[in-house]
C-alpha cells in the first residue's frame, strides 16, 4: 500500500466469536434431535504454565458452546505407557468425542508414538497419519489441523475466493505449514513454502498475495518483504520483554512496518489465535456428527 493508508486489520477475535456462535446453535440443535452433547477431553502431562492456561480456556470455551468438557491431568514424570492407555481408555469412552493430548510433552514422552495411538475419528487436533493422509490426497473426511483451518477461514472472510493467488507460507512444521499448504491447494492458491534453507526469503516472500508467517522469530517479516496490498497472516505468538519489565505477545511480523504495506493482516494477539480454539469446538462438533452417521453441521 501507499500514500499513507493501513492495512485492514482481520479481526480474529470478532471471527471466532460469529464462529463459535453457530456452533453453539448447532450444538442445541444436535442435542434437541438426537440427544447427543459433544465432549472433548484434554489431557495435560506436567505442569507447563502455558499448557495450564490453554487447557483451562479450551475448557471454558467447550462448555460455552453446550458441550461436556473433561481434563485428565498426568505427572511429569508420568511414563508414556501410562499416557498412551489414558488415549486408549479414552477412544472406547463414548461419552468423549474428541481427544487433545496437550502439547509439548515431557521431553522423555514420543508425541509421534502418543498420536498413533489416538482414534483417528477422535484426533480433533489432525495430527493421526490417517487425517494427515486423507487431507494430503485431498479425498476429505478427515478431520483438519485447527490452526491451519482457522487462517483459511480467515483469509477467505477477508478475501473472499483464494482461486489463483500466490500463497507463501513461511514455516514447513507438520503442525502448520505443512497442512495448510494443502488446504490452501484446495482453494486453489499457487503454493509456495518457503523455510530457514531458502535462499533471499524475502525475494520470496515479496511475491504472495497471500503471506503466511508461522516460525517463531518475533518480527522476522519486515514490510520490505510484503508485496503491496498482500494479505498477511500472522501465526506467531513470542513473549517478549516490554517497558518496565512487563512482557508482550508479537508475532513474527513487524506489525508497526507490515500495516503500512499490506491490504489485510492479522494483529498478535487477536488474531490467528482465537480461530485456532474456535475451529477446535468446530472439528469436536464433526467428529460427534460423523461418530453418530450424521452428515456435518454447515457451520
Amino acid at each position: 500500500m501507499s500514500d499513507g493508508a493501513r492495512a485492514s486489520i482481520i479481526d480474529g477475535k470478532a471471527t471466532a466469536e460469529r464462529l463459535r456462535a453457530r456452533i453453539g446453535a448447532a450444538v442445541k440443535r444436535l442435542k434437541a434431535d438426537h440427544g447427543l452433547t459433544p465432549g472433548l477431553a484434554a489431557v495435560l502431562v506436567g505442569e507447563d504454565p502455558a499448557s495450564e492456561i490453554y487447557v483451562r480456556n479450551k475448557g471454558r470455551a467447550t462448555e460455552a458452546a453446550g458441550m461436556a468438557s473433561f481434563t485428565h491431568r498426568l505427572a511429569a514424570d508420568s511414563d508414556q505407557g501410562a499416557l498412551i492407555d489414558l488415549v486408549r481408555s479414552l477412544n472406547t469412552d463414548d461419552s468423549v468425542n474428541a481427544i487433545l493430548v496437550q502439547l509439548p510433552l515431557p521431553d522423555h514422552i514420543d508425541a509421534d508414538r502418543v498420536t498413533e495411538a489416538l482414534d483417528p475419528a477422535k484426533d480433533v487436533d489432525g495430527f493421526h497419519l490417517i487425517n494427515v493422509g486423507r487431507l494430503s490426497a485431498g479425498v476429505g473426511g478427515g478431520l483438519v489441523p485447527c490452526t491451519p483451518q482457522g487462517c483459511v477461514m480467515l483469509l477467505k472472510d477477508a478475501l473472499g475466493a483464494l482461486a489463483g493467488l500466490h500463497a507463501v507460507i513461511l514455516g514447513r512444521s507438520n503442525l502448520v505449514g505443512k497442512p495448510l499448504a494443502q488446504l490452501l491447494l484446495g482453494e486453489n492458491c499457487t503454493v509456495t513454502i518457503a523455510h530457514s534453507r531458502t535462499r533471499n526469503l524475502a525475494a520470496e516472500t515479496v511475491r504472495g498475495d497471500i503471506l503466511v508467517a508461522a516460525v517463531g522469530r518475533p518480527a522476522l517479516v519486515k514490510g520490505s518483504w510484503i508485496k503491496p496490498g498482500a494479505a498477511v497472516i500472522d501465526v506467531g505468538i513470542n513473549r517478549m520483554e516490554g517497558v518496565a519489565g512487563k512482557s508482550r505477545l508479537v508475532g513474527d511480523v513487524d506489525f508497526d512496518q507490515a500495516v503500512t504495506v499490506a491490504g489485510h493482516i492479522t494483529p498478535v494477539p487477536g488474531g490467528v489465535g482465537p480461530m485456532t480454539i474456535a475451529c477446535l469446538l468446530r472439528n469436536t462438533l464433526i467428529a460427534t456428527a460423523a461418530q453418530a452417521g450424521l452428515p456435518a453441521p454447515e457451520i
